[in-house]
């Protein structure tokens, strides 16, 4: 067995964790194929009930599912989520992420490569999951978060009161949402609480540096090209502009790359989005956007729990 179908049977039998009689819903476009015949082939082995929908590149980019694409999501007990990211994508994957947290639980892997899966799937998740609960244990309720780097960044803010989420690769449960490759925890930021500047190297996928500024959790200023696109995309949606996630990686194996998909998974990073709260917060929106910042120090109940990129954990 290759590593690409390691991989594949790692997703399905211990990620998603897919039984006998399920529908599983596999979207993807036609770049994916080879990691979505090798997920289709161990949903086989399992007895689950696989449908694969392949996004044409003359229908992108999505913004709007179309009416039988809807049933086959809503009639999905499980759904892994592959098309390359696009910007203008955003409503859509944000319907996928809302109706497979609503209907079942849902995989999101956009802009999934081979070389992700199976360099990053094939972890021991056991020490990876370990590792991130000693990180949520330290930051849970912690009402004075600072968070800086050497390029600038000094963002202070509480997450008293919010819950955090653990994305240790366990999709196996109804209502949630995780990635592959995964190894982060995050939440929401206590919106209010949130000021202070982000000096960013990445936000969303390949769209570059820039500095986000923050007063009482909306953006209020902002330079860099990659930003000004995300902007531009949120157009006049005041909820497209406000502190949706607050994330730390815990991935050993993850790079900094320009996939934000494995970048912000990356050890000793953290990362920032607008848009959505995913439940963790009081922001709605049909945005995200992430952002990565390198090289962090956190510090949180009057201790630092990690020194420029340096976990001290």
């Amino acid at each position: 067995m290759n590593k690409l179908y390691q991989a594949a049977e790692k997703a399905i039998k211990q990620s998603l964790r897919l039984r006998r009689g399920e529908r599983f819903l596999l979207v993807t476009d036609k770049q994916k194929m080879e990691i979505a015949e090798a997920l289709a082939f161990w949903a086989k082995q399992v007895g689950a009930e696989t449908t694969t929908f392949l996004m044409a590149e003359t229908l992108r980019p999505i913004t709007e599912p179309p009416y039988l694409f809807k049933q086959m999501a809503r009639k999905a007990t499980a759904i892994a989520y592959m098309l390359d990211p696009r910007i203008e994508e955003k409503p859509f994957r944000g319907y996928m992420v809302k109706i497979g947290m609503e209907r079942s639980r849902i995989c999101m892997m956009p802009g999934l490569t081979k070389d992700m899966i199976e360099r990053l799937v094939n972890i021991d998740f056991k020490e990876m999951d370990r590792f991130t609960k000693k990180v949520i244990r330290a930051m849970k309720d912690a009402a004075d978060v600072l968070v800086e780097n050497p390029e600038g960044t000094r963002i202070e803010f509480s997450v008293k009161g919010r819950k955090w989420a653990n994305d240790n690769g366990n999709i196996s449960r109804k209502g949630t949402q995780g990635n592959l490759p995964a190894g982060e925890c995050y939440t929401a930021p206590v919106e209010s609480t949130f000021s202070g500047k982000l000096v960013i190297s990445l936000i969303d996928d390949k769209l570059g540096r820039g500095t986000m500024c923050f007063e009482n959790g909306k953006l209020v200023n902002y330079r860099g090209k990659g930003i000004r696109s995300v902007i531009k995309n949120i157009g006049g949606d005041e909820s497209g502009r406000i502190i949706g996630e607050f994330g730390i990686g815990t991935n050993k194996k993850a790079r900094i790359t320009p996939n934000m998909l494995e970048a912000e998974k990356a050890f000793g990073t953290a990362h920032f989005a607008i848009g959505d709260s995913y439940g963790l917060g009081e922001n709605r929106s049909k945005h995200h956007y992430d952002a990565l910042v390198e090289k962090v120090s956190i510090r949180a109940k009057g201790k630092y729990l990690a020194k420029e990129g340096k976990f001290l954990i």
